[in-house]
């Protein structure tokens, strides 16, 4: 009877390593339940293929009455990428700027005219491709009959040349929810107007993107998360999360006038923190501790 059982078991032995296994691919390689062999060429710059961005939806934003808002205000900020959390803006494989004008120039998103910040004037995609570019005249010499031409250059704007953008957002206290919430309304890229020398003039908006359209587009582009790469965010997120560092330059007033046409330095700053500090302080004075 031993013997029997043990002849079997060897059986069962032999039988289990010579029956081909469906798990294995080219070279005897174990495949596990989140990994694929991939038959292109290129090899795969990370432990998985990560989908998680491409698959990603993004979430509508809650409905809110007009009768349930009993307190907004409007505030501007400045976004500036030269400072240490703004980073991404700037140094990413595809920077922020370059993905606004790719989707405006492909029509993906609409942006409207800097002649004022409500979005009224359409702006059409050859008409964002001619702001992202100059064009210059050079004289050439032809190096074999010595003729001077004339040469008409493309210059594309270089996206290092964006150091700040705009913001436009509103900040609502909605009381079905209880919650004071803010939504961001447009974004506009800024550019410095030089003289003919390259000395520095003033800024100027290039377009307004209107925020709600364009989350989708932002949604399908990856930013670098400072915590964790494993856990990869995209520029929505970054955006809806405000894991940005930014400051106030215009409230809502009866002028519509900005804080530097009225204060400068450090009073322009302070300014800047008391206006963050009053919204802070409207939704923690609404409640008794």
């Amino acid at each position: 009877m031993k013997i029997t059982l043990k002849l079997l078991g060897l059986s069962l032995l032999i039988l289990f390593f010579a029956a081909p296994s469906n798990a294995q691919g080219p070279d005897n390689i174990i495949l596990t339940e989140a990994e694929d062999l991939d038959n292109s060429d290129q090899p795969l710059d990370d432990i998985v293929e990560k989908r998680t961005i491409v698959e990603k939806r993004i979430l509508p934003y809650d409905h809110v009455r007009e009768a349930d808002i009993f307190w907004e205000k409007r505030i501007w900020r400045v976004i500036d990428v030269r400072e240490k959390m703004n980073l991404p803006f700037a140094y990413e494989d595809r920077p922020f700027f370059t993905i606004l004008m790719d989707a405006a120039e492909n029509d993906e998103i609409t942006v409207y005219s800097t002649e004022d910040d409500k979005f009224t004037a359409k702006l059409q995609p050859d008409e964002v491709s001619a702001m992202g570019a100059t064009i210059d005249t050079v004289i050439t010499f032809d190096p074999e009959t010595y003729e001077e031409q004339i040469q008409i250059v493309r210059n594309e704007l270089n996206p290092e040349d964006v150091k700040r953008f705009r913001i436009k957002e509103v900040w609502f206290f909605d009381e079905e929810t209880s919650t004071l919430q803010v939504r961001i309304l447009g974004i506009a890229p800024l550019i410095d107007v030089k003289d003919d020398n390259g000395n520095f003039k003033y800024e100027k908006p290039m377009f307004w993107v209107y925020y709600p359209e364009a989350r989708k587009v932002l949604a399908r582009e990856r930013v670098f998360n400072f915590g964790n790469d494993a856990s990869p965010i995209t520029w929505e997120d970054l955006l809806e999360m405000r894991f940005f560092a930014s400051y106030v330059y215009k409230e809502s007033n009866v002028f519509d006038r900005r804080l530097q046409e009225y204060l400068s330095g450090v009073d322009l700053l302070l300014e800047s923190e008391k206006i963050e500090q009053q919204i802070f302080n409207f939704e923690h004075d609404l409640w008794s501790y």
